[in-house]
């Protein structure tokens, strides 16, 4: 697997609460808005939240001096290699479309795998993916890896910790989101799809400019996203001085839609696990991207990945936050998001 962009985000595991995923008396919430009647659900029991067309600000060229007072246990060189999220520049989003409410869960991973037949590249490859092992020493392997893998043992099925039907599915690589898009459009004759990089960042921020959908103060992110935090922070005892001083109620994947959802309806567009989106990574694509429905560079070796994990320092949970792998990339913490194209589905021919 191609290492991920910074070992500060993706954090070694160590030895507690093996298995664990939850922590008693999470705290209150904010209650969310009524738009159920919005949604829309489809044959996987996936629901999908209608996003309006519109216009936007992309990316983000808040001065180092800004972020070091906001994140003051950084290195000053973590604010300077952010030269992907700029320059900032205004997007038209032409077309409304759908987004799934919800990360993809692991039970409707499940079903689509029992009902298509597909094979996940962890298991056709042979390969396996990663996943969370007490036992597990980065130390003693030469890339120093947050968490075990390759490993047969470890796939969508097992990333080391408890899942239930209900939390996002991880260990799927770009190429298993795309065959699942592509056998839901087949299957209702409507298309599925990646969201582009554009479309990911337009739904995250829903008419906001902040740093996240709520604001710009990392530490209330424990109210309203699944990342590094004071649940987390005895696992990786490395790295305490970075969690939020607030308790989000998981250490590992949280149930999909546990935190409010943003000002769209879209719940964990921060944290709980990366999602996939469709483009290629280009470090300097933003000077050059198109004004309408940008599309992200027509070749690369990387594809970009949004939102952070369940194990993702604020920082890197913010709105205009860029990170990627290789579309072969089976990883604990990342899973994905479909898109829904706008319009009624056409009826298959018998």
């Amino acid at each position: 697997m191609q290492a991920l962009r910074s070992a500060a985000v993706l954090l070694a595991v160590t030895t507690l609460l093996a298995g664990c995923g939850t922590i008693t008396s999470p705290p209150s919430r904010p209650a969310p808005p009524n738009n159920q009647s919005k949604v829309v659900v489809n044959s996987l029991g996936m629901r999908f939240v209608p996003i309006p067309a519109g216009r936007f600000w992309m990316g983000s060229a808040e001065p180092a001096q800004e972020l070091a007072k906001a994140y003051p246990l950084l290195e000053a060189e973590r604010f300077a290699a952010l030269s992907d999220e700029a320059p900032v520049h205004e997007v038209h989003i032409s077309r409304p479309f759908y987004l799934g409410q919800h990360e993809v869960t692991v039970g409707q991973f499940r079903r689509f795998l029992a009902q298509s037949g597909y094979q996940p590249e962890s298991v056709s490859d042979g390969t396996g993916g990663y996943g969370y092992n007490p036992q597990y020493d980065p130390a003693t392997t030469q890339r120093g890896d947050a968490f075990e893998g390759r490993d047969t043992r470890y796939s969508w099925r097992n990333p080391g910790f408890k899942q239930a039907d209900d939390h996002p599915v991880v260990n799927v690589t770009w190429n298993d989101a795309q065959a699942l898009a592509q056998w839901l459009s087949q299957r209702e004759g409507v298309r599925y799809r990646l969201p582009t990089e554009a479309e990911w960042e337009y739904a995250c921020r829903a008419q906001t400019r902040t740093r996240y959908p709520h604001g710009d103060a990392p530490a209330a992110l424990t109210q309203y996203a699944n990342v590094f935090d004071q649940s987390t922070a005895p696992l990786w005892p490395k790295w305490k001085q970075h969690a939020l001083p607030g308790n989000d109620g998981y250490v590992f994947t949280a149930p999909v839609g546990s935190y409010p959802p943003n000002a769209w309806g879209l719940h964990d567009m921060q944290g709980n696990v990366w999602e996939w989106v469709s483009d290629w990574h280009d470090e300097g694509y933003y000077a050059q991207s198109p004004t309408t429905d940008p599309q992200g560079p027509e070749t690369g070796s990387v594809r970009v990945r949004r939102g952070g994990s369940w194990h993702t320092w604020a920082f890197y949970a913010r709105c205009s936050y860029r990170n990627w792998n290789s579309p072969q990339t089976r990883y604990t913490l990342v899973g994905m998001r479909l898109l829904r194209e706008w319009g009624p589905a056409v009826a298959k021919p018998d």
